[in-house]
């Protein structure tokens, strides 16, 4: 009922748009209709995005046209669900998440995405055989802890998840389809394989293979090494489905083809995955659908994202290679927001080195956001007083900073390049914000700060960040609380500070009566009576600044201004690190 509600929502924008100008540029070409023998991309019909991708079909980059203005259709592959999720998984899907949110939040774009859940698979089986309990409940276990870290690192949920096991008879039709086109075939086994040579030259569009090259050995029932499996026969105490071959369970490619078909039909604007999937995952599903749809082009955009390494490896963090960290293991260590950055800092296709000093650098850039953000919102309130501000160049610098950050997210969703320009805005920013000791009563700049501190939060916001007045790691469901506690302890800090600073008017207006003798003068009564006062209070103040050096240990900076003293917490505070390196 949800994919036939989903697949009409999207006819239904189709005839509402159809071929009407709007804010996107109407492109017509040839679309996805009548067998073609060719390798090469055909440009879709539809509206320009205005945004250029690199896409993996075309190797090269390419204006995002999408079928229908103002929506993308978008179908991602999940994970297999029989282990919990590590930092390679977390590096695509977040990186896919930021793309997402450039294109509804920047540009505008609806984004109708569908997830594919792989809940039966070999791993899935021996792994729950290991466990002595079914395949479907070690699934169900992993596919709710993937949600929950997919939740913990702020990654957008899909419009649908959808399991294998919920589509096996549309998988078993699906099959059928490409057996009567000629390109499938049953084994005496009950397997059934994709005959890849009779595909001829259309296989191969994401990579140099092609099937009529010499075949190695094969010990299998396969006709040819390069078919690959639809279906694969049960194996002894196996769980398995009836269908027209035996009993048996889906391959894995034919499982992203029939749910994607399900609820996009033959249209399919964006499929994304990780650099690995591309071959032979992503391969086999578009020969797969072009022989379903009997069409020129399926999937018309194939974004891939780059893979994760280990410092000092050139190999992918995986499973496999035991060189992995979970996600939850990371997120004891560091925060979402930080990871978020560190993916912001290099290109979703580029292949990125992960160790303690990338997250580092990424935590100081958090820092130094934070710290302008605080900086620029006691000066609007009085608590930082400076010289006279140059507003027209900052109005010029944010003006400038919003349209390279445009131009950024319109090539290939450059992150790098954008948040580049947002640094370099606040490096002018804070230029200006440098603290004087006396006020020469000049106006405050207030608005054009304003107006900065708002595109920033703005602008992390919309990719999954969270910058405000209280931007801390804090987390949990007593940060409020937290903060709040901060909020009465500093002041209460203050009070005590000025008061120990501060003389009382006896104090500094003490002068003796007129006549008395053997009295000391005015100057050197007030001199002993100031100095006494602050012997007194002395105490209080290196309290003041022994709770200020306490609280710092554990991330929490107290800035002592003129009038007020403000805080502010950097994300994982030295005392609870050091706690777990001792530890």
């Amino acid at each position: 009922m949800a994919v036939a509600m989903l697949r009409g929502a999207a006819a239904a924008a189709a005839r509402r748009w159809g071929p009407v100008a709007g804010r996107g540029k109407a492109v017509g070409t040839r679309g996805c209709h009548g067998v073609a023998r060719r390798r090469e991309w055909v440009p879709p019909a539809g509206r320009d995005s205005g945004i250029v991708a690199y896409n993996s079909r075309s190797r090269s980059k390419e204006p995002l046209v999408l079928a229908t203005e103002g929506v993308a259709t978008w179908y991602s592959c999940g994970p297999t669900v029989y282990d919990r999720a590590h930092l390679g998984h977390a590096c695509s899907y977040v990186k896919f998440d930021i793309i997402r949110r450039i294109m509804t939040r920047f540009f505008g774009i609806e984004v109708i995405m569908v997830m594919g859940i792989t809940d039966i698979d070999d791993k899935i089986i021996k792994r729950a055989n290991e466990m002595n309990i079914s395949p479907l409940a070690l699934a169900r276990i992993y596919e709710e802890d993937f949600k929950q870290d997919m939740a913990a690192l702020k990654v957008l949920p899909p419009t649908v998840y959808m399991r294998v096991t919920d589509n096996i008879p549309q998988i078993i039709s699906f099959i059928k389809t490409i057996i009567d086109s000629g390109q499938a075939y049953a084994t005496s086994q009950g397997n059934v394989y994709f005959d890849v040579k009779s595909w001829g030259k259309r296989y191969g569009v994401l990579t140099t293979i092609h099937p009529d090259t010499q075949d190695e050995a094969v010990d299998t029932d396969k006709r040819h090494s390069k078919d690959f499996a639809l279906w694969k026969a049960a194996k002894p105490q196996e769980l398995s489905w009836t269908s027209p071959w035996g009993k048996g369970r889906p391959g894995w490619h034919i499982e992203c083809s029939t749910i994607s078909s399900a609820v996009f039909g033959k249209q399919l604007d964006i499929h994304t995955g990780g650099i690995d999937l591309a071959f032979p995952h992503h391969e086999n599903e578009i020969a797969q659908c072009e022989v379903y749809h009997q069409c020129e082009q399926w999937g018309n955009y194939f974004l891939h994202s780059g893979h994760l390494h280990v410092k000092g490896s050139q190999e992918k963090m995986s499973k496999s290679l035991k060189n992995y960290i979970t996600i939850k293991d990371f997120l004891k260590k560091f925060s979402s927001d930080q990871f978020r950055m560190f993916c912001l800092r290099s290109r979703y296709s580029s292949a990125v080195e992960f160790s303690d000093e990338s997250m580092d650098d990424a935590k100081h850039l958090l820092q130094a956001i934070s710290s302008f953000i605080r900086d620029a919102n006691a000066y609007i309130k009085g608590q930082l007083v400076c010289d006279p501000v140059r507003e027209d160049i900052l109005w010029e610098r944010l003006a400038n900073t919003k349209v390279t950050v445009k131009a950024a997210f319109a090539d290939d969703f450059d992150t790098s390049r954008a948040v580049a320009a947002i640094m370099d805005l606040i490096h002018h920013g804070n230029r200006q914000l440098k603290a004087v000791t006396k006020d020469a009563g000049s106006p405050r700049s207030s608005v054009v700060y304003g107006t900065i501190i708002s595109y920033i939060e703005g602008f992390f916001n919309a990719l999954g960040m969270s910058f405000g007045e209280r931007q801390v790691a804090v987390g949990g469901d007593n940060s409020a609380v937290l903060s709040n506690v901060l909020d009465e302890l500093v002041r209460f800090r203050t009070k005590v500070r000025h008061y120990a600073l501060a003389l009382p008017e006896e104090a500094a207006e003490a002068v003796p009566m007129e006549g008395a003798t053997g009295a000391k003068g005015p100057k050197e009564e007030q001199k002993e009576k100031r100095q006494q006062l602050m012997r007194e209070r002395k105490p209080l103040l290196e309290a003041c600044d022994s709770l200020r050096g306490d609280l710092a240990a554990f991330g929490i900076h107290i800035k002592d201004r003129a009038a007020v003293s403000t805080w502010e917490m950097v994300e994982g505070g030295q005392a609870k690190q050091q706690t777990e390196e001792k530890s």
